[in-house]
């Protein structure tokens, strides 16, 4: 991985969009299984919004998309899988409206029976 991947995906992680932020919320501090979830994290030349390494398994967040984008992210996609990804797909106005189903989707395809978050986890930095 060379230097720009990393400068690239450290302002990624800056830069969040509302529906990143508002998954980031649910998946930080191990609240799935225990299992942790960097942000924007680089693989191969591919930076991805979310990954638990663990179980190989990425999570994508989509807005609405150009027909270049769509044939980018399928040779992308197929690179990942080669690579022993699976990939998780949302669409951001799925986070932000029905979270509750996101992170259902997200406890099944980890293997979690059930899901036993940490009961309104602090802000990062902060208490109440």
């Amino acid at each position: 991985m060379g230097g720009m991947d990393k400068i690239n995906a450290r302002e990624l992680r800056k830069n969040l969009t509302e529906a990143e932020r508002t998954l980031w919320r649910h998946l930080r501090l191990r609240q799935f299984g225990g299992y942790k979830f960097p942000r924007q994290q680089p693989i191969g030349n591919y930076i991805v919004d979310f990954v638990c390494l663990e179980k190989c398994l990425i999570i994508e967040l989509d807005g609405g998309q150009h027909s270049e984008q769509i044939a980018y992210d399928s040779e992308r996609t197929a690179w990942l899988e080669e690579q022993g990804f699976s990939i998780l797909r949302f669409w951001n106005n799925q986070v932000l409206k029905e979270i509750e189903a996101v992170k259902q989707v997200i406890m099944e395809a980890l293997g979690c029976k059930s899901h036993t978050p940490h009961l309104d986890p602090p802000p990062q930095g902060g208490r109440r």
